[in-house]
């Protein structure tokens, strides 16, 4: 059962309509990752097979009987192991937490459950989503299925991972810095951080990342994200910055026009790009001319590099979360990158700078409005990540120097909690390397998403949809 063949709609569709039943589907489901994910290690929690069975099998009884089944009736849920799944570890990829199995979920998987959607596991995530490459001290290394000595980005890389591979038609996934963009772009397929507060956070504490993050659905191709997040939107009481839904936000991206007319900016003005994805990119921006959308390029929308007032920002935030195991037995077990993050939050950050850095969240958001304003547009595409998927803790390689800043372009809507998307652009290739996918970013204005989803599913159909991992390799 490889879920990449239809869309997410699709298949709940077949299960509605009685075509396909839910306990079959989920059966062939566990079976895929019994057989894929040992290499992959995209998943690193199940629960029980016969429980998930047994879910499964009531929606085949509830249809039987006569009843209407919710939308997402029987499609399996891969949930991130940042966020709650009642039953199943939290351990946020760290050998500190996750003693215990969560008690609730979290608003996003309760949403999706409302919907239909059955949990199957927890995926990989680097520790407490500290890094832009999935591995992490307490589960090893996730692969790309594209390339297993490569990473699937991070750090929702598990979720990426086991989509790309057809392991599960849905997963969630976290966007602080570029998680949900960077793994998706890397791992060949669509991708959506929503704007602040569209879908709501809602948990019992308060966010590790501040209003950095976002939560959303991820799926292989973008009509089954938009199908997800229209069904997920919404205030929560807990969320003091959740938006209140509106009906059809989502559902109507779809059948909204291509646009006439975007703003083309590879590099962000701030950025380089590897060659690879440069010569993708000219592919890409020359067909879309080709469909008849207007092109104009820019200048860079954002005034000053995003990274440093970011970094402050993530720091501070990892200090506060972590800055108290410094000093004991317990310090060691953190991943070292994220102990140098922690390190730097508690030693060089002051309220200052940390007032400063989210000043330059309204400056960046400023200017990016007003270059969309100036052009008239709605849409400005870059690149979403400058460099080729890299090896495993490995730096990027952008014109033949290593660099850990690869993650910086996706940083931006972070700050400005502006809504953004991915889409595969295409295949990129360096020297006898391995063909990786490059990814297309599509920006828009405050608020703006369904203007972003509408135009990265014209930009998707366009530019021939998500790209197919070869998976003889993992079996």
């Amino acid at each position: 059962m490889d879920y990449r063949s239809v869309t997410l709609k699709e298949w709940a569709g077949r299960v509605a309509r009685g075509e396909l039943s839910a306990e079959a589907l989920m059966a062939s489901t566990l079976d895929r990752i019994e057989q894929l994910n040992p290499a992959l290690s995209a998943f690193t929690e199940l629960r029980p097979r016969e429980t998930v069975l047994a879910e499964a099998r009531a929606v085949d009884e509830a249809r039987s009987r006569g009843e209407s089944v919710p939308p997402l009736a029987g499609m399996p849920l891969g949930v991130k192991d940042l966020e709650d799944a009642a039953g199943l570890l939290s351990t946020f990829g760290s050998a500190l937490y996750g003693q215990t199995p969560a008690t609730e979920d979290s608003a996003l998987v309760s949403r999706l459950k409302q919907a239909g959607a059955i949990v199957v596991g927890k995926t990989m995530t680097p520790e407490f989503g500290c890094k832009g490459v999935t591995n992490n001290p307490r589960q090893g290394i996730c692969r790309n299925p594209f390339a297993l000595e490569r990473s699937p980005g991070g750090s929702s890389g598990g979720s990426s991972a086991a989509l790309a591979a057809g392991l599960v038609p849905l997963a969630t996934g976290s966007d602080g810095g570029g998680s949900i963009r960077i793994p998706s772009a890397f791992s060949g397929h669509s991708g959506f951080k929503a704007s602040q507060g569209r879908l709501p956070l809602g948990d019992a504490l308060p966010p590790t990342t501040g209003t950095l993050a976002v939560r959303g659905p991820m799926t292989y191709d973008l009509s089954g994200t938009c199908l997800a997040l229209e069904l997920a939107q919404g205030p929560h009481p807990r969320d003091i910055f959740s938006l209140p839904a509106v009906p059809g936000l989502f559902a109507d991206a779809g059948t909204m026009p291509a646009p006439k007319k975007v703003l083309w900016a590879p590099t962000l003005g701030f950025a380089e790009l590897d060659a690879p994805v440069a010569r993708t990119l000219a592919v890409a921006r020359q067909r879309l001319e080709e469909a008849g959308i207007e092109v104009v390029e820019v200048a860079g929308p954002f005034p000053e590099h995003p990274l440093p007032s970011w970094w402050t920002l993530w720091a501070a935030q990892m200090a506060r979360k972590l800055g108290s195991y410094r000093g004991t037995a317990d310090w060691d077990a953190i991943d070292p990158e994220l102990r140098e993050i922690v390190a730097y939050g508690m030693d060089e950050v002051s309220g200052a700078d940390y007032a400063r850095a989210m000043d330059q969240c309204t400056i960046l958001a400023m200017a990016l409005e007003a270059t969309l304003e100036r052009h008239g547009a709605s849409l400005l595409l870059g690149a979403t990540c400058p460099c080729l998927p890299p090896e495993h803790d490995a730096p990027g390689i952008v014109l033949g120097r290593q660099t850990g800043r690869w993650v910086e372009m996706t940083l931006p809507m972070n700050m400005t909690r502006m809504p953004a998307a991915t889409v595969a652009a295409g295949l990129g290739t360096e020297g006898n390397g391995p063909a990786l996918p490059v990814g297309l970013q599509v920006l828009g204005g405050q608020h703006q998403d369904a203007a972003v989803l509408s135009g990265a599913l014209a930009l998707e159909k366009i530019l021939g949809g998500p790209l197919r991992a070869d998976l003889t390799p993992l079996s």
